[in-house]
């Protein structure tokens, strides 16, 4: 865009209100960002990397370009509220985003977000390969809703 710069990559905006949300799975992890002055969200990414470096090579240049000042991943748990069996490594997720950059990580109940993902999506005409594409990223912008509807 003319007339505009990008901030240093690392750099941080003190005035940031952004938000990166997490729908982690062992396959894929879906990314939605949002902001705390909206509180609205929006899908933006799924990341399919196989391994965890490339995993969180690819959530590094999402934190250099959005700069979030909180980061939300959804904890899976089943319908009566015990944990579901990915629970554990969605917590150890949040850890290792904290510890990686230094930015605070809370855990968001995600019971039924893939559920309402892909509903909305087949609502909106979306099918087949579009689909499975959109339901990540778009279970992640439910997950930051959620967040948002509760602080």
């Amino acid at each position: 865009m003319v007339g505009t710069q990008n901030p240093e990559p690392g750099t941080r905006n003190s005035a940031s209100t952004t938000v990166l949300a997490f729908d982690f799975g062992t396959q894929r992890i879906g990314v939605a960002v949002g902001d705390f002055e909206t509180r609205l969200a929006h899908p933006l990414t799924t990341i399919t990397a196989a391994d965890n470096r490339a995993r969180f090579a690819a959530i590094e240049r999402l934190v250099s370009e959005w700069r979030p000042t909180l980061l939300v991943v959804g904890f899976p748990a089943r319908a009566d509220g015990t944990e579901h069996p990915v629970a554990r490594l969605a917590r150890r997720f949040a850890q290792r985003l904290t510890g990686r950059f230094g930015i605070r990580a809370e855990l968001v109940d995600e019971h039924l977000t893939s559920h309402d993902a892909e509903h909305a999506l087949r609502s909106a005409g979306v099918r087949g390969a579009r689909l499975k594409a959109g339901l990540d990223p778009v279970a992640a912008q439910r997950i930051l809703e959620t967040y948002f509807e509760k602080s």
